[in-house]
């Protein structure tokens, strides 16, 4: 057996693509065309409506630089709204859209059908504790990240 069977950094890489995957069919199987990027950043700005894109990118623990992208697309699909912040003119409030209001309440049981989906090899009580084990281990290398999470 090889090494990386057993080591975290590719269970973790592993994991995460099956996620991607699982993500993106149950989704495109109800019509929808959201990656899970996209689907983190619209949440977030559908929680704190009017912030900005860095604001957005460290909420999501996704790099400044790419963001622009992600938002991109959102504005493209009409999901979000860039809007100029009066009192700094180089900046863009973002907000969702009723598109984007609609588009989350029909997507967010897919998501978490696809939570269930990525963790039906554990029992209830396994898969709570799992997540707590990732989230302490998310936090205790957080500042090791290249996109850091900051929740503000």
């Amino acid at each position: 057996m090889l090494e990386i069977y057993e080591m975290p950094g590719h269970l973790v890489r592993r994991l995460n693509q099956a996620s991607v995957s699982v993500f993106m069919d149950e989704t495109a199987k109800k019509g929808f065309d959201l990656t899970p990027v996209q689907y983190a950043a619209l949440s977030a700005i559908e929680a704190k409506p009017g912030l900005d894109q860095a604001t957005l990118a460290s909420r999501i623990a996704y790099d400044r630089v790419t963001i622009g992208g992600v938002v991109d697309r959102l504005v493209q699909k009409e999901l979000v709204r860039r809007e100029t912040n009066p009192s700094d003119r180089r900046a863009r409030n973002l907000y969702v859209t009723e598109k984007g209001t609609q588009a989350l309440a029909e997507i967010r049981p897919i998501v978490n059908e696809v939570q269930t989906i990525l963790l039906e090899g554990l029992d209830a009580d396994e898969r709570r504790e799992f997540v707590r084990l990732l989230q302490k281990a998310c936090e205790a290398v957080n500042d090791r990240s290249r996109a850091p999470l900051r929740v503000t």
